[in-house]
């Protein structure tokens, strides 16, 4: 059933990648009629989570921002399939990297990297990093339950140098490339929410408080990773922008959870310059402290 399903959509996801990106833009504005007026795709949850993330707004610009918000997914969907075939050229045009030095100056110390980011403005395309560093670049990412879509997602990521590892394989990996003195950069959303079970810490995010992720805390210490944080920037419709900001060179020095409480803080000022480009579509704030 899985390669049934496969072979149905591949040549839809081929043909959404060759279009240019002129044509692919009124493709997306269809879709957006489609999955906002017509679906409501998680309509009630993106309502529910800009009403929360921002009370002190009117009706009237939360619905704006929710429209925007749709508008932007469906570019970034759409955006994810031109993944598959964009040039190198092309992507080097519309994700632009405005200060990769003080990347390349932290590779230079000879400790691994850890990339913290939102799932903001684009995260699909961070991958093109990849090919303009030395070090190895690992995204870690949740596997893909239909193994053909899971293999081509991995095949698109792999065209830019990025080594795609899950969740459980991120500890074991990170182990053994320290342990043969392979440096690496491991790239880590942690913005989402955690089981609640498996919360060790919580902590207002946009007034609410949560959960909040400290896998990438608790690895960063164990390995004594340099960790920056990617602020990426939508310019405009199909071009964006990314800056990376050091967070901390000395990790194991700092005390537990300034480092995941400080990532949230810089997300935190993203989604208030211009909410409509974070990924309202997730239950971020589903487990709260009454």
């Amino acid at each position: 059933m899985q390669l049934v399903v496969f072979i149905l959509v591949y040549p839809l996801i081929w043909f959404v990648s060759i279009l240019p990106f002129r044509i692919l833009y009124v493709f997306s504005d269809i879709v957006y009629v489609l999955v906002y007026h017509i679906i409501g795709y998680r309509k009630k949850v993106v309502r529910n989570n800009i009403a929360m993330a921002l009370p002190n707004i009117s009706e009237k610009e939360r619905l704006n921002i929710e429209k925007k918000f749709y508008h932007h997914l469906c570019d970034m969907f759409l955006e994810m399939m031109k993944t598959m075939t964009i040039s190198e050229k092309e992507m080097n045009k519309r994700f632009v990297f405005t200060n990769l030095e003080l990347y390349t100056a932290l590779e230079k110390k000879q400790k691994s990297i850890a990339v913290m980011i939102a799932h903001y403005a684009t995260y699909e395309w961070v991958i093109s990093m990849n090919r303009k560093i030395e070090f190895e670049g690992f995204a870690i990412y949740k596997k893909v339950n239909n193994k053909y879509f899971d293999k081509l997602v991995r095949n698109i990521r792999s065209k830019f140098k990025a080594t795609l590892i899950t969740t459980s394989q991120t500890i074991p990996v990170i182990k053994e490339n320290e342990s043969l003195g392979h440096r690496g950069v491991y790239g880590f959303a942690s913005d989402q929410s955690p089981q609640e079970s498996k919360a060790f810490h919580w902590q207002k995010f946009m007034g609410i408080e949560t959960p909040v992720y400290t896998g990438a805390e608790m690895l960063v210490k164990r390995f004594d990773m340099n960790v920056i944080f990617l602020r990426v920037k939508k310019v405009k419709r199909g071009y964006y922008e990314a800056t990376f900001e050091l967070m901390f060179d000395n990790p194991k020095a700092i005390p537990d959870y300034q480092i995941s409480d400080e990532f949230l803080r810089r997300v935190e000022k993203q989604i208030y310059e211009a909410p409509e480009f974070y990924l309202w579509t997730h239950k971020r704030w589903k487990h709260r402290k009454k």
